[in-house]
């Protein structure tokens, strides 16, 4: 597997830390999840849900 699952993709900082208090420090890590359970989490809004998703896409992954 490629070292870019083990970070987040750049989405910006309030984002990053929201996604990684809530137990989801890596890209690898956010593959399968629900969206809904991620667009309550402050910072994380469609735009970085889109990037999230490009990013996953990549690795033949996506968000639940």
């Amino acid at each position: 597997m490629s070292a870019a699952l083990d970070t987040l993709p750049k989405i910006g900082a309030p984002a990053t830390r929201a996604l990684t208090e809530a137990g989801y420090p890596t890209l690898r890590d956010l593959a399968g999840v629900p969206r809904a359970a991620l667009v309550v989490l402050h910072g994380v809004g469609p735009k970085a849900l889109r990037i999230i998703q490009s990013a996953l896409e990549q690795h033949d992954l996506s968000l639940g």
